[in-house]
């Protein structure tokens, strides 16, 4: 059964964010060295939870926004858009992960799904 696996904050402020988030939560929080504006959460040790990420707030990416792995992005996107939902960005290679696209439910709630490559692992 496909389980959520990864979440991402949306900041207008991403520096006093990961600053709260640290504090109240003591989870670590580090920024990408990559060409977005991103910061990895790592929530701790523990299975039974998972990490995300913390982005700067755009106009399309407003709250949080779950991703739920799927073993086939393909399949799940055409299910997606068959039960009343719709694609928001399509599927793109993440490098050494998988593939990504986002969508949202019938009701406007967005999240990601992700194909992981069978190779990064």
């Amino acid at each position: 059964m496909p389980r959520p696996v990864h979440f991402e904050i949306s900041a207008n402020n991403p520096e006093r964010a990961a600053n709260f988030y640290r504090e109240v939560f003591g989870w670590e929080v580090t920024k990408w060295e990559g060409a977005a504006d991103y910061w990895f959460i790592a929530t701790g040790k523990d299975a039974r939870g998972i990490d995300g990420g913390l982005m700067r707030r755009e106009a399309w990416n407003r709250g949080t926004v779950n991703t739920i792995e799927v073993e086939s992005l393909d399949n799940t996107l055409m299910a997606v858009v068959h039960s009343g939902g719709r694609i928001v960005d399509a599927k793109m290679a993440i490098a050494g992960v998988g593939w990504l696209a986002y969508c949202e439910d019938s009701e406007g709630n967005r999240f990601g799904l992700m194909e992981p490559d069978p190779l990064a692992g």
